[in-house]
C-alpha cells in the first residue's frame, strides 16, 4: 500500500496580498472552485493508495479539516507543526506513521501547492518507479523542462530511456546561462519535491545519515497525542529540530537514490505571473478571477476579491484587489512581490498575515471593516455546531441574523432569532450561539468597546475551540 504525505506548511508569499500567512495560497481556491490542497488530495484518491498523511501548521488547522470535509474526504492522520521545519522532519515522521500500519508501507511525499493538469501522467510515473522503491531505492521525480526556468532546483538524470534512472547530480537554482545549457544539454530535469520509498528505507536512511535528527524525531513522535481530529506534537521538542529539506538530509548523502523524470503539465505557481500562465485568456491574453473587465489591455491579470476591477490601456500588468489591500505590478516583476512582504512584515502590517476571512471548528468569520471602537464582520456557523460559553471583558457584541435560525444563549435566557431579528449582548454577559437547524446560519457582528482583540474572551465552558 502507497501511504500519500500531503506537506501542507508554507505561505506562499510570492502570490500575496491573496496568500497570507494565516491562509496560504495551497488553500486559495483560485481553480474551478477547488484549493490545490485539495485538488493534490484528490489527486492520490484512488485504489491503491491509503487515505493521506496531512502534516501541516497547527495554525491551519482547522482550514486543513474544513478543506477535507468540502470534497468528502478523510484523513489517516493530521498531524500539526507547531513550527515551520522544513521537508526533512515530515519525510521521517510519514515514514514513522506508515510503518505503525504496514512494516512494507511505501510513502508517497507530496507538496500541496502544486499544480498538475495530467494527473494520468503522474500516476503512470508513481506506479512505474513502485517496483524501485519497492527494491530499496528512494525515487525522486523529475519535471522535463518546457523553458530555461531559473526559479527550481535541477535534477542530472542518467541517459537512457527507462522509467526510472540513477540520479548524477543535484543543482541548485541556476543562472540564466546555466539554465540554457541545461535545456539544451537534455538530460537534466526541474526538482518537483515529491517523493516515493519504502517506509523502512527512510527510517534507515536517517539513522545512516542524520542519526541524532534520528533520535530526536523519534522522542518528537514519542508524544503524540490526540486532539479533536488533529494530531499535537510536544512544542519545545520539536521546536528544537534542525530546519532542513530532505534534499540537504538525505537525498544528496543517500546512494540509492533515483529520478523518475515525467511531464504532467507540473507548476508550483510561485507567482502570479505562473498564476497567469495557466488560467484561460481572452483572444488578448488577458485573464480574470472574479469580476473584471479590460479594454485596450493585452497580456494582463485581474483578480477581483470582491467588487469590480477595471483595466484600461495596460499591457503584461497585474492588478490583484482583496478587501483590504491592492496590489499592481508589471508581470516581470512578479517575483519581487516576495519584497513588498518583507517590508511590510518589517513594518509590522497584518495584511501579510491575517486574511480577512477566518476559519474555527463551527465555521467563519469575516471582517467588513473596523475603527477605533468598533468592529463588524459577518459570520457563518454551521448545522449543529456550538460556540463556547463567553464573556467579554471590554467590549459589547449585537447580532443580526441575515439567514436560518440560531439559538441565543445571554445570561442563562435561551430564544431563537430568524431572519432579520437581532439581539444585544452587554459588556459581560455570558453568552453562546448554537446553531439547531440544517442550513448554515449567516448572520451580522458588530462589537463595540475599548479593545476588540481576540484575546478579551472569557471562557466558562469549552464546547466549541477558538470561538
Amino acid at each position: 500500500m502507497i501511504f500519500p504525505c500531503i506537506l501542507s506548511g508554507g505561505i506562499g508569499s510570492r502570490l500575496w496580498p491573496l496568500s497570507r500567512t494565516d491562509r496560504p495560497k495551497q488553500f486559495l481556491t483560485l481553480f474551478g472552485g477547488e484549493s490545490l490542497f485539495q485538488k493534490t488530495c484528490k489527486r492520490v484518491n484512488h485504489s491503491g493508495f491509503a487515505t493521506p498523511i496531512v502534516i501541516g501548521s497547527n495554525n491551519h488547522r482547522f482550514l486543513i479539516g474544513e478543506q477535507l470535509s468540502e470534497i468528502g474526504l478523510e484523513a489517516n492522520s493530521i498531524l500539526l507543526e507547531p513550527v515551520g521545519r522544513n521537508t526533512a522532519p515530515p519525510a521521517l515522521m510519514a515514514a514513522m506513521i506508515a510503518a505503525e500500519t504496514d512494516p512494507d508501507a511505501l510513502v508517497l511525499l507530496l507538496p500541496s501547492d502544486h499544480l498538475i493538469k495530467k494527473e494520468d501522467v503522474f500516476l503512470e510515473a508513481v506506479s512505474a518507479a513502485e517496483e524501485a522503491a519497492r527494491s530499496g531505492a528512494i525515487v525522486t521525480f523529475g519535471i522535463t523542462p518546457s523553458e530555461p526556468n531559473t526559479g527550481y532546483g535541477y535534477i542530472k538524470v542518467a541517459a537512457g530511456s527507462a522509467p526510472v534512472r540513477p540520479v548524477e547530480a543535484f543543482v541548485e537554482k541556476p543562472d540564466p546561462a546555466r539554465a540554457e545549457a541545461f535545456l539544451k544539454d537534455g538530460g537534466y530535469v526541474w526538482n518537483a519535491g515529491i517523493f516515493l520509498y519504502s517506509a523502512q528505507t527512510m527510517i534507515d536512511a536517517f539513522k545512516t545519515h542524520q542519526p541524532e535528527m534520528y533520535k530526536d524525531i523519534a522522542a518528537v513522535m514519542k508524544s503524540r497525542h490526540g486532539d479533536l481530529d488533529f494530531t499535537r506534537l510536544d512544542q519545545e521538542s520539536f521546536e528544537k529540530l534542525a530546519d532542513i529539506s530532505i534534499d540537504y538530509a538525505i537525498m544528496e548523502k543517500a546512494d540509492n537514490v533515483v529520478c523518475a523524470p515525467m511531464a504532467p503539465e507540473w507548476d508550483d505557481l510561485g507567482s502570479w505571473s505562473a498564476i497567469w500562465t495557466v488560467l484561460d485568456k481572452d483572444g488578448d491574453g488577458n485573464s480574470a478571477l472574479g469580476d473584471a473587465r479590460f479594454l485596450d489591455s493585452s497580456g494582463c491579470l485581474a483578480y477581483a476579491g470582491r467588487g469590480l476591477v477595471s483595466l484600461i490601456g495596460l499591457e503584461d500588468v497585474m492588478v490583484i484587489a482583496t478587501t483590504d489591500s491592492v496590489l499592481v505590478a508589471h508581470k516581470d516583476k512578479a517575483q519581487d512581490v516576495k519584497k513588498v512582504v518583507e517590508q511590510l512584515k518589517a513594518e509590522g502590517r497584518t495584511e501579510v498575515d491575517i486574511h480577512p476571512r477566518s476559519y474555527r471548528p463551527w465555521g467563519y468569520t469575516e471582517r467588513i471593516n473596523a475603527g477605533d471602537r468598533f468592529s463588524v464582520q459577518s459570520m457563518m456557523i454551521k448545522p449543529g455546531k456550538r460556540l463556547s460559553l463567553q464573556s467579554h471583558l471590554h467590549r459589547a457584541e449585537h447580532w443580526v441574523v441575515v439567514s436560518g435560525t440560531m439559538e441565543i444563549t445571554i445570561n442563562g435566557q435561551t430564544r431563537l432569532l430568524t431572519e432579520n431579528q437581532s439581539a444585544y449582548v452587554p459588556l459581560g454577559a455570558q453568552h453562546t450561539l448554537h446553531n439547531p437547524g440544517k442550513i448554515p446560519v449567516r448572520m451580522i457582528e458588530v462589537q463595540s468597546g475599548t479593545y476588540l482583540d481576540e484575546d478579551d474572551i472569557v471562557r466558562h465552558s469549552e464546547t466549541s475551540q477558538d470561538s
